[in-house]
């Protein structure tokens, strides 16, 4: 994420970064060290999208501060 956006990893700590997931579980976070979009949590398919054939777990990513 960090090199997709084009921050220095330096930066990041000096910058407010919150990944934001639908509903109560936070599926998402970001490594530390690399800027890597990672699994914060276990992702069960069935409990999530049982009925449904395209599963699909939408996030944002908030960056405080001027890009």
């Amino acid at each position: 994420v960090a090199k997709d956006l084009g921050l220095q990893l330096q930066s990041r700590s000096d910058r407010g970064f919150r990944i934001v997931s639908e509903g109560t579980t936070q599926y998402f976070a970001l490594h530390e060290k690399t800027g890597h979009l990672v699994t914060a949590e276990r992702i069960d398919r069935e409990q999530l999208c049982r009925l449904v054939e395209k599963c699909v777990l939408r996030c944002e990513l908030i960056v405080e501060g001027e890009m």
